[in-house]
């Protein structure tokens, strides 16, 4: 399995982007039961969760920092995971990373089957 994110790009405080992880490959057997997520490394610091999508949609939840502004969504049929991020602010600037767990609800590093390649979204002041 591989995985593509896009959307990233650079933006002002405030602006909005949408996130896309699209998967290939042998999908169907590991990724349509399979919880996803995203999770962002801004320069000096370590990985930290973003969000996180349940396997049917559900169990969705975010870190305290993005709540009311970020929204995760799911694509099954097309194997995509989505994240749509409003009212950025310069502290989102990071590299995001999308991931696929090999648990049907939660999203961990340590469940992580799949990690894609990162996408960078700068947000300027």
């Amino acid at each position: 399995v591989q995985l593509q994110a896009f959307g990233g790009g650079l933006v002002q405080a405030g602006g909005s982007l949408r996130l896309s992880c699209a998967a290939s490959g042998r999908v169907s057997r590991t990724f349509s039961n399979n919880a996803m997520g995203w999770f962002r490394q801004a320069p000096g610091k370590e990985r930290e969760f973003v969000a996180r999508i349940g396997w049917n949609g559900n169990n969705i939840a975010y870190v305290d920092s993005v709540k009311g502004r970020f929204t995760i969504s799911r694509d099954r049929a097309k194997n995509t995971v989505y994240l749509q991020m409003n009212n950025l602010r310069p502290e989102d600037t990071a590299v995001y990373y999308c991931a696929v767990s090999r648990h049907s609800l939660v999203v961990e590093p340590s469940y992580i089957a799949y990690w894609g390649q990162g996408t960078l979204v700068t947000v300027s002041s």
